[in-house]
């Protein structure tokens, strides 16, 4: 459908130079949502979807090895959009110490994204409310280390920005200047909580993802905890009970139409593109996630059944392959630390894992020996691949 330009221009005067800034209208769309039957059985299709992953968390032995991974492919995937070079395994090493094969602010930068995930699901946990303050929150671990630490962390934007181009006059989009910007945010913070009316959880994750990118309320990191949004408020609104949705290889896939849909939005109000397309992501990640989930649970059994033939040795070596799906990149100091075990039964059990075929070792010295559980990273890492050059 087509509607009206969906906010408002001001003009704004900024490094010398004066710009268009947009100022968008306050959420739920004017006039609603058109739920043509197409658009409603794309949505349906995604509910579905989505029942259907969170049901999987139900059916793993240990949801949380999967989700220990699976976040941290979202980190990498979501900081890969913003230009960051880091991959699954850079981002393994780094946290065990090792030397990442990429510079060390974009490992800090995945390495934040984790953190500030977490952070945000554990004030959820605590009833804390999906609100301004807590977006602050997050944001100002997101951005405690490494590039963007100078920022403003935590804190709301006091100064224009611009996104594309090298000055407001030639940007692709101008957000709204930060007098109008609190505005703004204090009506997405209204509609977050069903303020004017109430909105079902799925397309209230679609509209605010827009909203948040549009209002663009940082200086820096505004896209990668504009897609955080997203899954954080799916788990406070109890449609998932884990994190298992994300949805940043799908916004990489499709850039380039991505950010059309959501200027469409702001120029034309054609909501209804954003929503079908929104929806399809939902059902193509959703989807993705369960085969993912069902591949590592096929292989960790496979696994299982071959270290139990190892007699009185497999007790200690099901705890390292344990250690293993949570941390598939280790040193075998990490898996003593990990697994209260001796560094001389640690060793026993990596041999006999080598052995098995299920652990490879990276290096080839004797001390601070590096060890991968290959086929489990194998699993994780497609759409993770670092461009060559």
């Amino acid at each position: 459908m087509k509607r009206a330009l969906q906010g408002h221009y001001v003009t704004v005067s900024t490094v010398g130079e004066k710009a268009q800034a947009f100022v968008p209208a306050a959420l739920p769309p004017f006039p609603p949502i058109d739920w043509t039957p197409a658009l409603r059985g794309k949505f349906d299709q995604a509910l579905l979807a989505l029942g259907r992953l969170d049901s999987v968390s139900t059916l793993l032995p240990d949801t949380s090895l999967f989700l220990y991974m699976y976040v941290r492919k979202e980190a990498v995937l979501s900081s890969m959009i913003e230009g960051t070079q880091s991959s699954l395994s850079d981002l393994l090493l780094f946290e065990l110490d090792q030397e990442p094969g990429v510079p060390l602010d974009d490992v800090q930068e995945v390495s934040n994204y984790v953190a500030a995930l977490n952070h945000g699901l554990s004030r959820l946990g605590e009833g804390f409310p999906l609100s301004l303050r807590l977006i602050r929150e997050m944001h100002g671990v997101l951005m405690a280390k490494g590039r963007g630490s100078n920022q403003t962390p935590g804190e709301f934007r006091r100064s224009q920005n611009w996104i594309g181009g090298t000055r407001p006059g030639n940007a692709a989009f101008v957000p709204p200047p930060p007098e109008e910007m609190m505005a703004c945010m204090g009506k997405l913070e209204l509609f977050l909580h069903d303020q004017p009316e109430p909105t079902p959880a799925l397309l209230k994750a679609a509209l605010a993802h827009v909203q948040f990118e549009t209002i663009h309320p940082f200086l820096d990191g505004n896209g990668r905890l504009g897609r955080l949004l997203i899954t954080l408020l799916l788990c406070e609104q109890r449609v998932l009970r884990e994190p298992m949705l994300y949805l940043s290889l799908y916004f990489k896939t499709h850039r380039q139409f991505y950010y059309e849909l959501l200027n469409r939005v702001r120029l034309t109000g054609d909501w209804e593109s954003w929503l079908d397309f929104f929806a399809e992501a939902v059902i193509v990640t959703s989807t993705q996630a369960v085969e993912t989930a069902q591949q590592l649970l096929a292989l960790s059994s496979e696994d299982r059944v071959k270290i139990s033939g190892l007699g009185r040795a497999s007790a200690s070596t099901l705890q390292v392959h344990r250690a293993l799906m949570a941390h598939p990149i280790a040193t075998a100091g990490w898996l003593v630390q990990n697994t209260d075990i001796t560094p001389a039964t640690v060793n026993k059990c990596l041999a006999h894992l080598q052995h098995l075929g299920i652990v490879r070792e990276l290096t080839s010295q004797k001390r601070n020996r590096l060890f991968s559980y290959h086929r489990y990273v194998d699993i994780m890492n497609p759409g993770t691949e670092l461009p060559i050059g």
